[in-house]
């Protein structure tokens, strides 16, 4: 299904006694990504969860244009700072559960496993992998299950500067496809045209 722009109206986050935003207004359109800069503690991560429905925020709300009547939830990738990698499985049946929970409609998972740079790592224990290499399974999620809205927490974390590359070349494919991307960052993701909302605040 096409969307057309992911919308925030009037969000305001509180952790606690301490109020991270308030009154922010945003809108990510089809085609174009949105970068979230800011210090640590400004509500990043927090901003985030609110846009993938993870986590209610303390007033405004969220909507996503063409979507219809499916539920946000049902349109978003969302990638945190945890790469939900499960150490007992193997790599291959990490990223087959994750297809089966998110649907089917992407590549196989033999075809992500060569697209993020883990062929022939398929049968072994995740546990195994390096840092880098569990975020490479993590993003694999986004290329075995296709939804339009990607939203993503500091997405290149552990990775190096080949497979950041990669990286933001599947970005790139994905907004040239007409799909969402959000992001929040503390380094260039070169994803073409971009959008920039900067949090303010100090944080720990």
């Amino acid at each position: 299904m096409a969307v057309s722009t992911l919308v925030g109206d009037n969000l305001s986050c509180r952790r606690g006694f301490k109020l991270l935003f308030e009154g922010l207004n945003l809108a990510a359109p089809a085609g174009r990504a949105l970068v979230v800069v800011g210090p640590n503690g400004a509500g990043k991560s927090s901003l985030l969860r609110i846009l993938a429905g993870l986590l209610a925020p303390t007033a405004g709300g969220v909507r996503l244009e063409g979507a219809g009547d499916a539920a946000l939830g049902e349109h978003i990738h969302y990638l945190g700072h945890e790469d939900a990698v499960k150490g007992a499985l193997t790599v291959a049946a990490n990223l087959g559960f994750w297809r089966t929970v998110l649907g089917p409609t992407g590549i196989s998972v033999d075809e992500a496993l060569e697209e993020v740079g883990l062929a022939g790592l398929g049968r072994l224990r995740a546990q195994v992998l390096s840092a880098g290499q569990k975020r490479r399974l993590a993003i694999a999620r986004l290329l075995v299950s296709r939804r339009p809205v990607w939203v993503l927490d500091e997405p290149t974390t552990a990775l190096d500067v080949k497979a950041q590359a990669r990286f933001a070349a599947f970005g790139r494919a994905h907004l040239a496809a007409g799909g969402l991307l959000i992001a929040a960052t503390h380094a260039p993701l070169d994803l073409g045209p971009t959008d920039e909302l900067r949090l303010g605040g100090a944080g720990a």
